[in-house]
């Protein structure tokens, strides 16, 4: 067993912002706010490991996975297998269905892990968005694929430097949950840094 792995988790998280995701899995620091409670209610639906049969379907939720050639470990919202065993990934969002990079990264590195778990090719997924109830099919293509196992090295090279990249400042910062701990629109301006810690140390008369 490798002693390397990057958490499924942490691809989304890259994919979307580094910064984020080195605040979260270097720095070991989360604050919820209004979406991410709202992912944590939709997830609680699928939280509780089990399984059952659906329309002759096996339906497992909360299923560990492990991709010991990348080094990626986490765990499945739910797993269908079809008719014959094949598995079928589906990642849960609570937003509105709109296709998005980041979330379609983590639902192809959890078929990779299916693959190589089953030892049977994943070639299709689904992200749930709550918001609709409506699902969003993925494939599983070769880009894809290949985009999960450069993120994979990219996340382990930043964890392993210790370095915590840069703030966005862009969009992306208005929804986070970190904003209060990233200090965006303070840290891309260094002389604004600079002004508030001249503030901090003002000598004494």
């Amino acid at each position: 067993m490798r002693d390397d792995w990057i958490a499924i988790s942490a691809l989304q998280h890259f994919s979307y912002c580094p910064r984020q995701c080195a605040l979260i899995h270097q720095e070991q620091v989360f604050a919820d706010n209004l979406y991410t409670a709202r992912g944590n209610a939709v997830h609680s639906q699928v939280d509780l490991p089990g399984g059952e049969m659906h329309l002759e379907r096996r339906v497992e939720r909360a299923l560990p996975l492990v991709c010991e050639r990348l080094g990626l470990s986490g765990r499945a919202d739910v797993v269908e297998f079809l008719p014959g065993g094949t598995p079928y990934p589906v990642e849960y969002k609570h937003g509105p269905r709109r296709a998005k990079e980041h979330d379609d990264v983590q639902l192809v590195a959890q078929a990779l892990c299916l693959e190589e778990m089953t030892g049977l090719s994943v070639p299709l997924g689904a992200i749930y968005h709550a918001s609709s109830h409506r699902r969003r099919e993925v494939i599983i293509t070769p880009e894809l694929r290949r985009l999960v196992a450069t993120l994979t090295e990219q996340v382990r090279a930043m964890l392993d430097s210790g370095h915590l990249p840069p703030p966005a400042n862009d969009a992306r910062c208005k929804a986070c949950s970190l904003i209060d701990l990233c200090q965006p629109a303070l840290l891309a301006e260094p002389t604004r840094v600079r002004a508030a810690l001249s503030r901090l140390f003002i000598p004494e008369d």
